[in-house]
C-alpha cells in the first residue's frame, strides 16, 4: 500500500501528458494512460462511456474571444453554423433573401454523423422524426430484396446516436426554432448582393451594409460567395446528367390500398436499384407522409426544361419507371404533384476562406454533392460543428492578433473540411455507378456480394455502402468536432517542430 501511494505520487508530479492520451486513476489509486492510436482501429471502443477512452483534447469549450458573425443563408447549412456558433458564446446575426423562413422539399435523410451533433445541440425534433429499422436494396424488376442494412439497433449501439429520416419542414423549424431560442437574430427579406472580403461586410440588396468579425457564407449551390471568394479559380457545379423527381404521398390513402400498405408495416427505408434508374423511399412526418425520390437520366441543361407541369411531369416520372416493379409502380401512380430537381456535384475547391482571413463559405456552396450517400445536410452540419470548434482556439493572451489567428484557424478548418467533404462527393459519385449497373455481369457480382447481409451471415465487405464496415466507420462514426481539434493540435505540434 505504500508503495503504491509513493507510485502515485511520483506519476502525480509528472508534466502533463500529450493531448493525444487520456489518464486515468485506476482502482488503486495508480494513473493508466491510454493512448490514441496513430492507425486506424477499433480496439478501444470498449471504453466508449466510461469518459476514459482517448481522445485529442476536450471539445465543446466556450470561445475565449467572441466575434460577431454574420451569416448568409438561412438554409440547414447556415442554421447549423448559427447553432454551433452561438452556443460558444459567439454573436449570430443569419440574413435571408426569403421575407418568410420555411424550407420547399420533401424528406431529408438525418444520419448518426450529423444527429450526434444536432441533439448534442439541444435541436429539439419532437415526434417529426421516423428511426427506420432497415435499409431495405430491392431490384428494379420484382422488388426482390437483395442488400439489407439493420439501422435499429446496430447504428445506435454502434455509432452513439439513430439513423433519422424528417421532413425537409420539419428539420428547417426544428433548426429555426433552435436558433431563436439560443438567441440567434435571424433577419428575413435580406439578399445579400455584394460581399466586401476585407471590411468584412454584407450589401443587402436594399442598400444597406452589415459588418462582422466574420463572414460565413451559405448560400447554397449558386453561391455569390463562392464568387467572391474564389474569382477566376470558381468552379461551378457540374451536371451528372441525372435528374430526381421529389415527392411525397398521404399514408392514409396507401392504407386504404392493400396492393401498397405493405410497406407502410414497418418503418424502413426501401431502395429500388437498376439500370441508370433508382427509387428511394421511406415515411416522414411522424408517418403520415411517404417520401419519394426517383433518379433517372437527364442530360439537358435545366434551363431548357419545359415550365414545370405537374401533370407533365407526373407522366414523364411514370415513364421512367414503367418497366419496374409492380407493386413500385402502384405507389408511383398515387403521386399527384411532384418537382423535378438536377443532380450537381461540385469538385474539390482550392480553398474555402477569402485570402483575407475574415469570411468562409460552408454547405453546398463549398461542396455540392450527388445525394446518394444521403449526406449533403450532414456535411453541412459537420462543416457548423468543425468551425466553431476551431474558432474555440482564438486566444486573447496569444501575442499574435486575433485577426492573424483567424485566418489561421480558416486555413485549418478548410484543410480539414475539404478532405472530408471531397472524400464524401466521392463515396455518392460511387454509390450512383454501382446502384446503376445495366443487369450483366457487374451487377451479379454486387448482388452475389450484398447476399449475405441479406442472409445474415458474416461479411468483411459490401458494395452496400451502407453495410460495408470499413465505409461505415469512416462515414458515421466519424466526429468533426474532434477531427477540427486533432487538425488543430497537428498544426500547433508541427509548428514547434
Amino acid at each position: 500500500m505504500v508503495a503504491a501511494a509513493q507510485q502515485a505520487n511520483r506519476m502525480s508530479e509528472r508534466p502533463p501528458l500529450p493531448l493525444s492520451v487520456r489518464s486515468h486513476r485506476d482502482t488503486r489509486g495508480l494513473e493508466v494512460t491510454v493512448p490514441k492510436p496513430s492507425y486506424p482501429t477499433r480496439c478501444l471502443r470498449h471504453l466508449r462511456g466510461l469518459d476514459i477512452a482517448p481522445r485529442a483534447s476536450d471539445t465543446g469549450q466556450e470561445a475565449k474571444v467572441k466575434l460577431n458573425i454574420a451569416i448568409s443563408g438561412a438554409g440547414l447549412g447556415g442554421l447549423a453554423s448559427a447553432i454551433a456558433l452561438r452556443r460558444r458564446g459567439h454573436s449570430v446575426t443569419v440574413y435571408e433573401q426569403v421575407v418568410e423562413l420555411k424550407e420547399v422539399g420533401a424528406g431529408i435523410q438525418i444520419p448518426p454523423n450529423s444527429s450526434r451533433l444536432l441533439l448534442k445541440w439541444g435541436v429539439k425534433f419532437g415526434n417529426t422524426v421516423v428511426q427506420p429499422c432497415d435499409i431495405n436494396f430491392r431490384r428494379w424488376e420484382n422488388g426482390k430484396i437483395i442488400g439489407l442494412t439493420k439501422l435499429v439497433p446496430d447504428f445506435s449501439r454502434s455509432f452513439d446516436a439513430p439513423y433519422y429520416v424528417i421532413h425537409r419542414s420539419d428539420f428547417h423549424k426544428a433548426m429555426a426554432q433552435q436558433a431563436r431560442d439560443l438567441g440567434v437574430v435571424i433577419e428575413c427579406g435580406k439578399r445579400v448582393t455584394d460581399y466586401d472580403l476585407e471590411a468584412p461586410s454584407l450589401t443587402m440588396e436594399d442598400g444597406n451594409v452589415y459588418k462582422a468579425d466574420l463572414i460565413v457564407a451559405a448560400d447554397g449551390v449558386r453561391s455569390l460567395a463562392r464568387e467572391k471568394i474564389l474569382g477566376d479559380d470558381n468552379i461551378l457545379p457540374r451536371p451528372t446528367g441525372f435528374a430526381a423527381y421529389r415527392a411525397t404521398i398521404d399514408t392514409h390513402r396507401m392504407r386504404d390500398d392493400p396492393e401498397v400498405a405493405w410497406i407502410l408495416k414497418e418503418p424502413a427505408l426501401n431502395l429500388w436499384i437498376g439500370p441508370d434508374r433508382h427509387v428511394m423511399t421511406y415515411g416522414v412526418a411522424n408517418g403520415e407522409r411517404f417520401n419519394m425520390v426517383l433518379s433517372h437520366p437527364e442530360h439537358r441543361d435545366p434551363s431548357t426544361w419545359p415550365i414545370a407541369d405537374r401533370h407533365a411531369d407526373c407522366a414523364d416520372m411514370r415513364r421512367h419507371f414503367a418497366e419496374w416493379d409492380p407493386r413500385l409502380t402502384k405507389i408511383i401512380d398515387m403521386i399527384t404533384d411532384t418537382k423535378k430537381w438536377p443532380l450537381l456535384s461540385g469538385a474539390r475547391l482550392p480553398r474555402w476562406t477569402a485570402r483575407s482571413g475574415k469570411a468562409v463559405m460552408l454547405g453546398d456552396a463549398a461542396h455540392a454533392m450527388l445525394p446518394y450517400m444521403s449526406q449533403g445536410a450532414a456535411m453541412a452540419v459537420e462543416d457548423a460543428a468543425a468551425l466553431a470548434e476551431l474558432l474555440s482556439r482564438l486566444d486573447p493572451d496569444s501575442p499574435e492578433p486575433v485577426p492573424k489567428q483567424l485566418s489561421r484557424v480558416l486555413k485549418v478548418f478548410e484543410g480539414v473540411r475539404i478532405a472530408r467533404a471531397g472524400q464524401m462527393q466521392d463515396a455518392s459519385v460511387l454509390n450512383g455507378t454501382i446502384w446503376h449497373y445495366e443487369d450483366g455481369p457487374e451487377q451479379q457480382a454486387r448482388d452475389e456480394a450484398m447476399r449475405p447481409e441479406v442472409e445474415g451471415r458474416f461479411f468483411r465487405e459490401s458494395p452496400n455502402q451502407w453495410s460495408d464496415p470499413v465505409t461505415q466507420e469512416w462515414c458515421y462514426a466519424y466526429d468533426a468536432e474532434v477531427a477540427a481539434a486533432e487538425a488543430w493540435e497537428t498544426r500547433i505540434l508541427a509548428s514547434r517542430l
